[in-house]
């Protein structure tokens, strides 16, 4: 079913990304980590249909995405990025395949924070953070999304790392040996979101390092 949804506010919350807040239809209803398809309501661009996950928690009375803006190309994201309140999105019914299933690790590359914002956000809010860990790698410390969020919420474990080493931050890749440096326990859950290689990567990591295949929990 796809539903028209007027844009409230929308923001930036990095120097590329974008969050959106818009009307909830009666009746819409998602788990944290779900997404769904969404068009801008303009001409010649209803049939550019893209995945964007929700980033709100499930009681609000509205709902968000929060999007990086690819500037450089004039494709979905660089269309709403021009977008602003009064203008409309349409959607489409909610999907997805990360959830939370333990106490674990999440690791985000860059944008792939985004499935993990409503998962962490609704632990927090039921009190239930504490024993996560959140590993987050960017290129530079300007591109790190919702690090105040992070380093506030109290219970979670983090480490940032940056591709140039700025912020102080350690210049690393999430790799067999930072793993090794930063997990004592393989045997709890593992979330993984980011670049596809990235992704292919740490799932063989983990494996070798003796995660269980039903621990690890990727974006399908």
């Amino acid at each position: 079913m796809v539903h028209r949804v007027r844009i409230l506010e929308a923001e930036n919350v990095t120097h590329d990304v974008r969050r959106f807040r818009f009307e909830k239809p009666a009746g819409y209803a998602f788990e944290p980590g779900q997404a769904t398809d969404v068009m801008i309501d303009r001409a010649g661009w209803r049939e550019k249909k893209r995945p964007f996950t929700f980033t709100c928690l499930r009681d609000r009375d509205y709902l968000e995405f929060t999007i990086k803006i690819y500037s450089d190309h004039d494709g979905v994201t660089n269309q709403l990025g021009g977008l602003g309140a009064g203008d409309h999105l349409l959607i489409e019914d909610p999907w997805g395949t990360i959830q939370y299933k333990g106490k674990g690790i999440f690791i985000a590359g860059g944008a792939g924070i985004t499935p993990f914002i409503a998962i962490l956000r609704d632990l927090a809010e039921k009190s239930e953070i504490e024993g996560n860990q959140l590993f987050f790698a960017n290129k530079t410390e300007r591109d790190i999304i919702l690090r105040d969020t992070w380093e506030k919420m109290r219970g979670l474990g983090h480490v940032f790392v940056t591709d140039d080493g700025s912020g102080g931050f350690p210049s690393s890749r999430i790799d067999k040996a930072f793993l090794e440096r930063h997990v004592r326990d393989f045997g709890q859950h593992f979330y993984v979101c980011g670049p596809d290689r990235m992704v292919a990567d740490l799932k063989a990591t983990l494996k070798e390092l003796g995660a269980e295949p039903d621990a690890l929990v990727f974006e399908k």
